[in-house]
């Protein structure tokens, strides 16, 4: 499932899948607008001509139906010349048919026919057709940091567009714009699609110019721009309706599905994704007609009409398994399993979710399988199943863990590179300062010979030049060791507000460990329902939300206590003293503290939270815990605290175990275990709100 980010809520992710069939190389259009060849001289055959608009009709279906067009194409191979300009263009479409076709045997076969091109004026268009094909590869895999590295674009940037191959070049484009949308690097995502309309607009094809702009009404979409995307996807349809070829009307109606969806009148939304699903009936593109399905289910999901959700979801599964489309067959899985939760259908839902969230994982899609747990979390809440729940809410915590490590992993070693060549350039720098040197010491060694007074003089020249050098090289050096020492710091600090962060963290636990067992009271505060205040007071207000509570809880403690940010709406506190009443009471006044609402401008946000805490060693046996273990108990509480209506702090007191077994059975049931007295929690109610979110 083609999705944006780690955090981004569902529907977000089926309206990317759509939107990756609709732009990828430009979907059916109108069927008498041919594909103008290079500039033809006069002998060029009727044969030739006849390729180019067979070319021109395989684009425009793109992967829709890829499978079919990696037939056509190879069927058509052997009726062009090597080394030729079709032979170029015929390879540049099979890549990117095997890029989405998933068949990297066959990616890989054409990159080594276009790699060493014969033609040297052609040899930069073989190479952006490589990178083109291979960005997206990664992306239809899930991989948009690979998908960003693969299109470097230098040929995009260079002086030499004119040499270039239109349809290369324009594709090229078109993929930059979508793969930079994904990836949120939404200026060079709106600027590169602007220059696709232009280019499209050059080209005199009507149904260019509609996908060029459906491109440039997603990425709008993504920049938060509603009524400039609403506006792209209308020029869109216009264009378009040139020549309403089946297809393409899909594609721009999926697109108007998604630039409405935050719209307060849901008709527009609700039309669109109904014109979107009749074209791609009328087009018999059953890998269309699934997606259209899939997203017209998680409409319903959203509005909360299951039936109708479960239905269409149900029937656009047996055709994404048939043109075996992984990711709309991952949507239409994962939306049938939540609106079976949401119809009491609680195990025979989860079942199919956990489907879905598997076919993820297979595919090393780990950003989405997490999300995927995220939201059975949410579901399972919302029917009760609070063991589920918390079930999948642990799902999610390992999992997202394991992603931010990962990007963690990347982003050092891309930062140690970085520094590594900067490191060599000022030792190659240095070393021929000293080779200069030592030329000057060699004359000076000449002029010896023939005169003493200018062997005086130029070994006082060499003198003044080695303490310049010396003094500079100090100077470099000093300047190195800042550097070095402000990445430490910045690399250990959260840029929105300035808490530490996992990094820091790492090293910080190990002054905190005793034996290997924490000792001190841990507190975990999750921010409720900080997406609805997103939602309703924008981005910026959410910033300023963290950025207040991250203020308060630095003045509510000490100096030696340790406060994390611990990712997104989550901060960590570790407490060295353990004393369970001073716990209590300091859990007490950060619920009074986070009940203050947070000023946004003109706006007086509200805000609460939920807080989980416990001291360790674990009373009354002395249980002592690593880290891990210790921060998953609190994690469990502060999950209860969230059950058990917001704006409250749950607290272990003591519980009856001698060993992590233990104490993980009791953590598994933890609700039931209080009820009997075998844990002792602590519950505590924060201050009455008025007029929270």
């Amino acid at each position: 499932m083609n999705r944006p980010s780690l955090c981004q809520p569902r529907a977000g992710r089926s309206h990317i899948a759509a939107l990756l069939l609709a732009v990828s190389l430009g979907l059916s259009a109108c069927q008498r607008d041919t594909d103008t060849p290079p500039p033809a001289s006069a002998t060029q055959s009727e044969a030739q001509q006849a390729i180019w608009q067979e070319f021109g009709r395989i684009e425009r279906e793109g992967r829709a139906r890829a499978r079919e067009s990696e037939q056509r194409l190879q069927a058509l191979q052997a009726s062009t010349q090597p080394a030729s300009a079709e032979r170029l263009e015929l390879l540049a479409l099979r890549g990117l048919m095997a890029a989405y076709n998933r068949d990297r045997p066959t990616l890989e076969a054409v990159q080594r026919d276009l790699d060493h091109w014969p033609l040297p004026a052609a040899q930069p268009s073989a190479e952006l057709a490589i990178a083109t094909m291979r960005a997206l590869d990664h992306q239809v895999r899930g991989d948009l940091r690979e998908a960003v590295a693969a299109l470097a674009m230098q040929a995009l940037k260079s002086q030499q567009q004119q040499q270039l191959s239109p349809q290369i070049l324009w594709r090229a484009r078109l993929a930059w714009a979508s793969i930079k949308s994904d990836s949120g690097m939404l200026d060079e995502a709106l600027s590169m699609a602007l220059e696709a309309v232009k280019q499209a607009d050059s080209m005199g094809q009507s149904w260019r110019r509609a996908v060029a702009l459906n491109e440039l009404s997603y990425a709008y979409t993504r920049a938060q721009q509603p009524e400039q995307a609403q506006r792209a996807s209308a020029e869109a349809l216009a264009a378009a309706k040139e020549d309403p070829a089946p297809l393409l009307m899909h594609s721009i109606f999926t697109m108007r599905g998604i630039a409405y969806a935050q719209d307060a009148d849901p008709s527009h939304t609700q039309r669109a994704w109904e014109q979107a699903l009749q074209y791609a009936r009328e087009a018999g593109a059953d890998g269309a007609l699934a997606l259209s399905l899939a997203n017209y289910s998680d409409h319903h999901l959203r509005r909360g009409e299951y039936e109708r959700a479960l239905e269409l979801a149900s029937q656009a599964l047996p055709l994404a398994r048939r043109e075996q489309a992984l990711s709309i067959e991952v949507l239409a899985l994962h939306n049938m399993g939540l609106a079976k939760i949401g119809l009491k259908r609680v195990a025979e839902g989860t079942r199919d979710v956990r489907q879905a969230i598997t076919l993820d994982e297979q595919q090393g899609a780990l950003a989405y399988a997490a999300e995927g747990w995220r939201e059975l979390g949410q579901y399972l809440e919302k029917a009760g199943d609070w063991g589920g729940a918390i079930e999948a809410h642990h799902a999610y915590r390992r999992l997202i863990d394991q992603v931010l490590r990962e990007d963690t992993r990347k982003t050092v070693l891309e930062t140690q590179a970085s520094y590594e060549a900067e490191r060599r350039a000022k030792e190659i720098e240095l070393l021929n300062h000293d080779n200069s040197l030592k030329a000057e010491r060699i004359r000076a060694h000449e002029l010896e010979i023939k005169l003493w007074a200018t062997l005086a003089a130029c070994v006082l020249i060499c003198a003044v030049l080695l303490g310049m050098s010396y003094r500079r090289i100090r100077r470099t050096n000093a300047a190195l060791a800042s550097s070095n020492e402000s990445l430490k710091l910045q690399s250990e600090r959260d840029p929105l507000t300035g808490l530490s962060n996992r990094r820091h963290f790492q090293a910080a636990i190990k002054r905190l460990a005793d034996a290997g067992g924490l000792s001190g009271t841990v507190y975990l505060i999750d921010i409720d329902h900080f997406k609805r205040i997103n939602d309703q007071w924008g981005h910026a207000a959410g910033d300023s939300v963290l950025i207040e509570v991250a203020r308060r809880l630095r003045s509510a403690l000490r100096e030696d206590d340790l406060v994390v940010r611990w990712g997104g709406e989550e901060f960590l506190i570790i407490v060295p003293s353990r004393e369970a009443e001073g716990a209590s009471t300091l859990a007490q006044r950060l619920l009074r503290l986070l009940a203050l609402p947070v000023q946004h401008g003109a706006v007086a946000v509200p805000i609460s939270a939920s807080i989980g805490f416990a001291s360790f060693p674990v009373a009354p046996h002395g249980l002592s815990l690593g880290w891990e273990r210790a921060i998953d108990l609190v994690d469990t509480v502060m999950y209860m605290a969230k059950a058990h209506g917001r704006n409250k702090a749950y607290g272990v007191e003591h519980a009856d175990a001698r060993n992590e077994q233990e104490l993980d059975a009791l953590a598994r049931q933890l609700e039931q275990a209080w009820q009997q007295g075998r844990v002792g929690l602590v519950a505590i109610n924060g201050p009455v709100l008025e007029g929270a979110p």
